[in-house]
């Protein structure tokens, strides 16, 4: 689409994703950020895989200049945040963005060879009605007891064994 009208929606979804950046906090309050923690704590407990959470208001410009898909952006977070570079291969990151109302989980190849991307959607699908109707802490705490039933499905911790906390369990805000 070209002309006006383009040049109009562009600016919208820039102002969008800016005004976003602004709220993001206000989303998930710090109380809720320790409550998400601390589930991603007790989670890892429980099996061998590494959990992330990425929220972000809006995409950088980079992404918006060139009408990047949200899942391009999730990829890079996943790559960036270091999700891939688990011991197991099993690293999960959930990843929101505000201001697209879009949300994306990007699981390893150790974790991914398990699930059929119909989980996964599925899963993705549950999230979005906390999230539409503005329970951010809810649909992040569904969201990260269901990646717990999977990966202690497939990586199961063994008891009695002690190992390192392989990534931050707090979650990832800008």
């Amino acid at each position: 689409m070209t002309g006006p009208f383009s040049f109009l929606a562009c600016i919208a979804r820039l102002f969008r994703h800016r005004w976003n950046d602004l709220f993001v906090r206000s989303a998930l309050p710090t109380s809720a950020l320790q409550r998400l923690t601390a589930r991603i704590t007790a989670s890892e407990q429980r099996h061998t895989g590494q959990i992330r959470i990425c929220v972000e208001g809006g995409l950088p410009w980079s992404y918006l200049c060139r009408n990047a898909p949200v899942r391009e952006r999730a990829l890079m977070m996943f790559s960036k945040l270091r999700v891939w570079d688990t011991e197991n291969n099993n690293g999960v990151l959930i990843y929101l963005l505000l201001a697209e109302h879009s949300i994306d989980i990007v699981a390893d190849r150790g974790l991914q060879a398990h699930v059929q991307n119909a989980e996964w959607q599925q899963m993705v699908a549950r999230m979005s009605c906390a999230f539409r109707a503005g329970q951010f802490e809810k649909g992040l705490e569904q969201a990260v007891d269901e990646v717990t039933d999977l990966l202690c499905r497939h990586f199961p911790a063994r008891p009695g064994t002690q190992r390192p906390n392989e990534l931050p369990d707090e979650p990832h805000i800008s």
